[in-house]
């Protein structure tokens, strides 16, 4: 039984900067499946600005040359666009986001996702 799936590296912010003063990022492989694999191929594009719900797998295989490789990867569940497509169609740099996990309001439903900063890098420097 065929059934869609999707992968795809999430560049996430780091919260500090480096010595030099500037933000990095880290890459965090993922794997989407089924209908919301192919919602992703449809709505996502590069660089945009993503939320994605899932856990974290570790899985390990054979590789031609007799190796072992350990894998660690996000399978998401659901995601979600966290800004307009034609934002996201405008914006000529990838950005990123990271949970900002302060909350000022008491009993104020928790955005994960709001307060994070947009991490301009250049196409040449993602992995996809």
């Amino acid at each position: 039984q065929n059934q869609a799936v999707a992968t795809f590296s999430l560049a996430v912010n780091r919260q500090f900067k480096n010595a030099k003063g500037e933000r990095e990022a880290d890459f965090i492989n993922c794997v989407i499946w089924r209908q919301q694999a192919e919602n992703m191929v449809n709505w996502a594009k590069k660089g945009a600005l993503l939320g994605i719900t899932g856990r974290i797998q570790t899985r390990n295989y054979e590789n031609q040359q007799g190796q072992r490789v350990y894998v660690t990867e996000v399978v998401d569940d659901t995601f979600q666009l966290l800004e307009s497509r034609q934002s996201s169609e405008n914006n000529h740099a990838p950005a990123t986001t990271q949970p900002n996990n302060k909350s000022n309001v008491p009993g104020d439903s928790h955005d994960p996702f709001a307060g994070s900063e947009p991490l301009n890098i250049n196409d040449d420097d993602l992995p996809f």
